[in-house]
């Protein structure tokens, strides 16, 4: 990947992504990390990008074709002024800043700004990552390619027409993983329940979980016909489904009342 980039933040997610697009074929010269000096001498040292602590460090001839924000959220109001006398049609904001909306790229930015928004999640790190992306108009289909794949190289993408439904996208597969971390914890805890020993019974809830993920991945069958491939009529899976399938106290009910609330915390965060 050919990109000339401007990184904004190179912590957990921004760093994995950078070194996901770097074990891809990025050119390690292309690319500057904006971060605290000791942290941006270290990038420079083991990754060969170049580490500045300020934008204004910038070589006058180098002209980005994406500045990615990762930095969290609430920092941004602090920073984004400085990028402002980056902006150019050649130039796209990719944003992975949860709850920072267009308008407020717009805003400081100003009308002429190539904005991306990105939702990415936390398994982004290990390449398995689900983004959504939503591009304010003036994104070129040039930018929004190169935006799509820079995040792909991390794991699938899927874009929006419509930026209010970020907020279910973050609800989602923003916060996704999370509940099914909780879901391992759960079933531990029933294994325990049931008289497994605690560690034994965490082992056996974590691999399952892991092992139906790759399982789903690798099938073409759907998650409903996967699940019914397991279940014999009237045997144990069918009796735990009985319970997990309750339309009023299953689990869809709850997961629907679960997304509903990161929705809605979303929308309040936003706004």
């Amino acid at each position: 990947m050919n990109i000339r980039m401007l990184l904004v933040g190179c912590g957990k997610m921004g760093g994995a992504m950078l070194e996901g697009w770097l074990a891809r074929g990025l050119r390690a010269d292309n690319v500057y990390v904006i971060e605290q000096e000791d942290t941006a001498e270290k990038l420079e040292s083991r990754l060969g990008v170049h580490g500045i602590s300020d934008p204004t460090n910038l070589p006058e001839d180098f002209i980005p074709q994406v500045v990615l924000f990762a930095v969290k959220p609430q920092v941004l109001p602090d920073i984004i002024a400085a990028y402002k006398p980056l902006v150019r049609a050649e130039t796209v904001f990719l944003s992975v800043a949860a709850g920072r909306t267009s308008a407020f790229f717009t805003r400081h930015l100003g009308d002429t700004a190539r904005i991306v928004r990105a939702m990415p999640n936390t398994p982004a790190a290990v390449s398995r990552g689900m983004t959504v992306m939503f591009p304010t108009d003036i994104v070129s289909m040039a930018q929004r390619d190169m935006c799509e794949s820079l995040l792909t190289s991390v794991g699938m993408v899927s874009w929006i027409t419509d930026e209010s439904l970020m907020d279910a996208v973050t609800a989602l597969s923003g916060s996704g993983p999370a509940y099914i971390f909780h879901l391992v914890e759960a079933m531990a805890k029933a294994g325990e329940a049931a008289g497994l020993p605690a560690d034994q019974a965490m082992i056996l809830a974590r691999q399952t979980v892991v092992g139906a993920g790759f399982l789903l991945d690798d099938s073409d069958e759907t998650a409903s016909t996967l699940r019914e491939n397991v279940t014999s009529p009237g045997g144990t899976t069918a009796a735990a489904l009985g319970v997990l399938m309750d339309p009023e106290t299953g689990l869809t009910p709850l997961m629907i009342r679960a997304v509903e609330a990161a929705r809605k915390r979303s929308v309040e965060l936003a706004g």
